[in-house]
């Protein structure tokens, strides 16, 4: 019995002969036939690998004919991922495209003007200019744009490219990729780990030393990042060589486990054998295996007891990723706060609901006999350690990731009690204008539903924070103004100032009084205009997300961390996005930097003017600012020129 592929794959064989019948000057009637029966069966792998078995035809059917894509020889690399990243047909034809180079590098379909070899350098071009597609991202744009099938498809191809290619072209510019993501020490580092895993498979003799050292580096930060470990890979047979090690043997590995992280942010999972080995016989190299600072040991010290149940319920294999949130938590001094012990100690036994439990317990993290309350205390380390490492995921929840980052700076105790509250309760509350709101008794959220690729705390807390941060905005409906001017002092906390600015009009949804707003923020925000005052707490900013072109995508909510000079003196704002990847290009030559100009770890930055032209709302202290009409007049007009030029397009400016 016929496969509904092969049934596809027969249906596509005949319209492709009869589109190859028809005359030049009707060919464009038989096309659409062919690329919607390519659409279906590029919908699976199954039917793509079939759509390929066609690929050295198209050009003589004439699939091509009457389009951009009709001449091989003059097509660009740079406009692939363009034509795979926008719905419709184009995509599909796109797709097809791809397919008949890599039948012209295989040497299925001989091309007059296109040699195999020409045609592989065209696909490993396009494979290396378009990584979120090889190994799909979760940026701000992909949720955006919703997915969809279209982009499904586009990573079909690429995967199938990459299967037929050897990536060698794309080994240097992967590493560029892991080392720029890993400068961002994010807590998931999931996508992190396959990028290494496929990249460690590129090398081979082509490859320059550079990068095969580095690759090397990578993977041996996510597999054995030390002597002993290089030498008995088995986890079991590790743990005996520990028992028979001296004390030098242990302490060299203690320090070689330290430098591998401090560089990369990475932990392999074998490191979490030796820290538990240690954590039962050699409690005193838990400062070095940790690489504490001297804040960070004054903290161990003082809760040593404490420390030791945390590695011993929250640390294993599955979960070694907490081991840097641990070295982070106890950096920053965390357990020197009063409140914050007990807060800790009551997640041990803490009853958690059966289905706050089934979201946080991992297939793995039940096979590797991690209990609900073990993965809960390893995803609190890693929040405290890494408050800006908290990503969103693939959800349209930056307000909620916004909150939770901030709470692990400057409210630890109230962000314990929340969590506490969820997973016992499966339910937090919040006071607005003195009403209760509670979130089990609310239906609906921002996200129409939770994907928890995130990191514990997110999982357990994004679900009850989205939907009182939904409901709070409900009732601000028909105030005539921008509802995060109540909203936000509200759900963040008290950190919050209430002077609020806002460019878009709610009754006419035109942008107005632009050149009044920038004047404000850099009276309330810039040092050379602000009278001095710094900033205490984070901020929350609304920005406009654009492309590569400028283009304006959608919302966003980040938090300015702080205003600074940067290492060439000149004035940046870094700021915290809830993005899994904060180094983005929005077009105009603007892209965010997470390294080399000041960042803190976690940080991403943009000079100061930049950033301001993104940016659609703020919170500001109407007593801490400076005179709104010393702003110079060609630092208004920079940034509006860029605003007007970029999202400015999508709007009426009075």
């Amino acid at each position: 019995m016929a496969t509904e592929a092969s049934t596809l794959k027969e249906k596509f064989g005949q319209a492709l002969r009869t589109l190859e019948e028809a005359k030049p000057f009707a060919k464009s009637m038989y096309q659409t036939e062919v690329f919607q029966l390519a659409t279906e069966l590029a919908g699976t792998d199954e039917g793509l690998a079939m759509l390929y078995d066609y690929a050295a035809d198209f050009d003589k059917a004439g699939v091509f004919n009457g389009g951009p894509w009709a001449e091989a020889e003059n097509l660009e690399p740079a406009f692939v991922g363009g034509s795979l990243h926008v719905k419709g047909l184009n995509s599909v034809v796109e797709l097809m495209s791809e397919l008949r180079m890599l039948s012209i590098s295989e040497a299925q379909y001989t091309h007059d003007k296109v040699s195999p070899e020409e045609a592989s350098a065209f696909l490993n071009e396009v494979l290396a200019l378009n990584l979120d597609l090889l190994f799909p991202a979760e940026t701000e744009e992909a949720r955006v744009e919703g997915g969809g099938a279209h982009l499904e498809r586009g990573e079909r191809l690429f995967r199938f490219l990459g299967d037929k290619l050897s990536y060698r072209a794309v080994a240097q510019k992967l590493v560029e990729e892991i080392e720029r993501l890993t400068v961002q020490r994010p807590i998931m580092v999931d996508r992190i780990v396959s990028m290494i895993d496929a990249a460690t498979q590129m090398v081979d003799e082509d490859i320059d030393d550079s990068t095969k050292d580095t690759l090397h580096y990578f993977e041996k930060a996510v597999t054995a990042p030390t002597a002993l470990s290089a030498q008995e890979s088995d986890l079991k047979a590790y743990r005996k060589k520990l028992v028979d090690a001296d004390d030098e043997a242990l302490k060299q590995e203690a320090h070689e486990y330290a430098a591998s992280m401090n560089k990369t942010g990475l932990v392999a999972p074998i490191a979490a054998i030796y820290l538990r080995f240690i954590n039962r016989s050699k409690p005193e190299l838990i400062p070095e295996f940790l690489d504490l600072s001297e804040m960070g040991v004054a903290s161990f010290n003082a809760n040593q007891e404490l420390v030791q149940d945390m590695i011993h319920f929250a640390v294993y294999p599955q979960t070694s990723r907490v081991v840097y949130g641990l070295s982070r938590m106890l950096d920053r001094g965390v357990l020197t706060q009063d409140p914050i012990i007990p807060g800790i100690r009551r997640l041990f036994d803490i009853d958690i609901r059966p289905e706050v439990k089934k979201r946080i317990l991992r297939p793995e993290f039940r096979k590797g006999g991690l209990s609900g309350n073990g993965v809960l205390i390893g995803g609190v380390i890693s929040v405290l350690g890494q408050p800006l490492g908290i990503g969103q995921g693939l959800n349209p929840t930056c307000q909620s990731a916004r909150a939770i980052s901030l709470w692990a700076q400057h409210g630890i105790s109230q962000l314990l009690d929340y969590v506490a509250r969820a997973v016992r309760e499966n339910d937090i509350d919040m006071i607005f204008e003195g009403e209760e709101v509670h979130s089990n008794v609310i239906e609906d959220g921002v996200a129409a539903e939770i994907h928890h690729e995130l990191d514990p705390v997110s999982s357990v807390l994004v679900p009850h924070l989205d939907k009182i941060y939904n409901e709070m905005m409900k009732k601000t409906f028909l105030r005539g103004e921008d509802g995060h001017k109540w909203v936000n002092p509200e759900f963040y906390g008290e950190w919050i100032p209430r002077g609020f600015a806002n460019i878009i009009d709610p009754l006419t949804g035109f942008v107005t009084d632009y050149d009044a707003f920038v004047r404000l923020f850099y009276a309330t925000h810039h040092p050379e205009y602000n009278e001095g005052y710094e900033m205490i707490y984070p901020n929350p900013v609304g920005i406009y997300i654009t492309n590569v072109h400028g283009k304006l995508l959608g919302l966003h909510a980040v938090s300015i961390q702080r205003v600074a000079e940067d290492p060439d003196e000149e004035y940046r704002i870094y700021f915290y996005n809830p993005n899994n990847d904060s180094g983005q290009n929005w077009g105009q030559g603007i892209e965010t930097s997470v390294t080399g100009n000041g960042e803190l770890e976690g940080e991403s930055s943009l000079p100061f003017h930049q950033f301001v032209a993104r940016m659609y709302a703020f919170h500001y202290n109407p007593y801490e600012q400076g005179d709104t009409y010393m702003v110079e007049e060609s630092d208004v007009e920079q940034v509006e020129k860029l605003a007007r030029e970029s999202w400015g397009q999508t709007y009426t400016w009075t």
